[in-house]
């Protein structure tokens, strides 16, 4: 079922809000559209992360087009991950393929590991857009597949991985 990207962004803060909470961590919800760096904090035992989520149902997130004017994909990558705050974990929610009523899978990357997957699309060519799972049927990438990694799926340990390597001051 395919639904508008506004409706696909508010379930996929939810989804995430209820792993996280799921998960133990109390989470406040920034009000308002278009907030600035994150959508939600996590926080438990006096550890806290910003959370970015991103929610598609496409099987891919456009995520750097914008810095991509003028600039290789490399360069477009870099200029992205730069932009953003490095205290910051990205939540990527996904929907595609999946059932009215399962759940969509759920990803934790921080940006300079984003900006690495996205250099090396394409068989190193790089790319704007970030593919869940996609094998390249013609161009410069023909016969790789983009694949997120295992270990960005979301868990408890990927979730502890991120608060040592993060953490607010």
């Amino acid at each position: 079922m395919k639904v508008s990207s506004w409706h696909i962004g508010i379930a996929a803060e939810a989804f995430a809000a209820g792993l996280f909470a799921r998960h133990g961590y109390n989470v406040s919800v920034q009000y308002g559209a278009n907030q600035p760096e994150y959508d939600l904090l996590a926080e438990k035992d006096n550890e806290v992360l910003k959370i970015s989520v991103k929610g598609s149902q496409t099987g891919s997130w456009g995520l750097i087009q914008s810095y991509k004017k003028g600039h290789t994909y490399h360069e477009a990558a870099d200029r992205w991950a730069a932009s953003q705050s490095s205290k910051t974990v990205l939540c990527l929610v996904q929907f595609h393929g999946t059932e009215e009523m399962e759940m969509p899978r759920v990803y934790l990357a921080l940006p300079s590991d984003i900006a690495e997957a996205l250099k090396k699309s394409r068989n190193g060519n790089g790319e704007t857009i970030l593919y869940e799972n996609h094998t390249w049927q013609s161009g410069v990438g023909k016969g790789t597949t983009d694949k997120l990694p295992d270990h960005w799926k979301f868990s408890a340990d990927r979730i502890e991985s991120l608060i040592k390597g993060v953490g607010l001051d």
